[in-house]
């Protein structure tokens, strides 16, 4: 009788940082970072040790800094395939396209259930941890790309207005994603239905939010 296959100590980590990772998620996602602690998390994930987040990750914003970059790669390279599908497009909405799609495609590839959209509404609640992302988002290229055409399409708006309605667009996709996410259907199919038509509502909503008048 053959013995079973020796796991590495690099498939070891690994398994261990991905239980972490995903167990801190769903507690962040549920109760909020600040009231979350390693303990709780280190239970959550299974591990005995209750250093084991500290051992893996450091810090509590270094946790979050790799939930983050977790999700990130994958919504780069949704922008990528959008940039080359709409890169000389001057239709405000392929571009509005090019915000929401990234996000809620990205939710709909993980099945149900899913708690990243319920995090990222966390950090925006808690103005260390935007800033945090921010600075995350900070060297995404195609994130810089999809805005510069964004706001090629808005030469009526002034900067300030552009960015304030920027802001109001960022909130409403990140909190409108974490609504649906909580009542997302356990089954596959129907929670992509869901994803699809809540993308198609969100396209609606923020092209008519950037052409909306503005009062002087």
């Amino acid at each position: 009788m053959s013995s079973p296959p020796r796991v590495s100590r690099t498939e070891q980590v690994s398994h261990t940082r991905g239980l972490i990772l995903a167990a801190a998620e769903r507690l962040f996602a549920e109760h909020g970072v600040i009231a979350v602690s390693n303990r709780q998390i280190s239970e959550a994930a299974g591990q005995g040790n209750n250093t084991a987040v500290g051992y893996h990750f450091g810090t509590k914003a270094d946790l979050v800094r790799a939930i983050i970059q977790r999700h990130s790669g994958p919504m780069e390279k949704q922008r990528e395939e959008l940039l080359r599908r709409y890169a000389r497009s001057t239709a405000l909405r392929d571009w509005v396209t090019c915000v929401v799609l990234p996000f809620t495609a990205h939710l709909a590839s993980l099945g149900p259930p899913t708690w990243y959209a319920r995090f990222a509404a966390q950090l925006l609640t808690e103005p260390q941890l935007r800033e945090l992302a921010s600075v995350e988002m900070h060297d995404a290229p195609t994130l810089h790309a999809v805005v510069a055409g964004l706001n090629r399409c808005l030469p009526g708006l002034s900067p300030p207005v552009r960015a304030d309605r920027g802001e109001m667009a960022h909130t409403l996709l990140v909190h409108l994603c974490a609504q649906r996410e909580r009542t997302l259907p356990a089954d596959p199919a129907a929670a992509a239905e869901v994803w699809s038509a809540t993308a198609a509502g969100l396209v609606d909503a923020i092209e008519g939010l950037f052409r909306a008048p503005v009062t002087r």
